[in-house]
């Protein structure tokens, strides 16, 4: 008989080294955005090119790592919000989260205004936050709380279409998006408005 095959663990160096790799990708993806170099990336973790490319393929590889641990901590609190008594400040709260960190993390928000897109990873991690808006937007619906043609993908482009609004004048005015996003959760309320003008975008 024999014995079924093991998954080694990574050496202490091995992990010291991903763990490099790791914070270094992550703070230069966030000031940066996806366009940083792995050389960058490289040097910032004070380790060699080809280091890099032993832990991930490619450096699409290396950008959906990163940005699905930011969809993962925004699909847990959404998660979280659904569990909230009010539907509505649940969804404001979510809406919150999503842009906090596009104004943090130059990658994310570029993910989030369409770029790379063909990762499966991010694919997934995509639907998945959308899945999760559908439910938070459903919630608020039921309890009339935002007009009743509001979907979870309207919630998902609306949020970074905010950030987008308000970067122009991010480096004085960081926190500007808060008006914007006041603005639109203002026209979000159930009252009684004329429909809105166009169909809810596909899926």
């Amino acid at each position: 008989m024999t014995n079924a095959p093991t998954t080694r663990p990574l050496r202490s160096d091995a992990v010291r080294t991903r763990k490099l790799l790791h914070d270094a990708a992550t703070s230069a993806f966030a000031e940066l955005g996806t366009n940083v170099s792995i050389a960058e990336i490289a040097e910032r973790a004070g380790i060699a090119k080809g280091t890099v490319f032993r832990h991930f393929a490619t450096k699409e590889d290396l950008v959906a790592a990163i940005v699905c641990e930011n969809i993962d901590t925004l699909v847990a609190t959404g998660e979280q919000l659904a569990q909230e008594a009010d539907a509505g400040e649940a969804l404001r709260a979510f809406m919150t989260a999503i842009i906090e960190i596009e104004a943090s993390d130059r990658a994310f928000c570029e993910i989030a205004s369409g770029a790379i897109h063909d990762q499966p990873s991010i694919q997934a991690g995509t639907n998945r936050l959308r899945a999760i808006a559908e439910t938070l937007v459903d919630r608020a619906r039921e309890q009339g709380a935002i007009r009743p043609e509001i979907t979870g993908q309207d919630i998902i482009l609306l949020v970074s279409g905010i950030y987008q609004t308000a970067a122009p004048l991010a480096s004085a005015q960081p926190d500007l998006w808060r008006r914007y996003l006041g603005l639109v959760l203002d026209g979000m309320q159930a009252h009684s408005v004329p429909e809105l003008p166009h169909p809810a975008p596909a899926g």
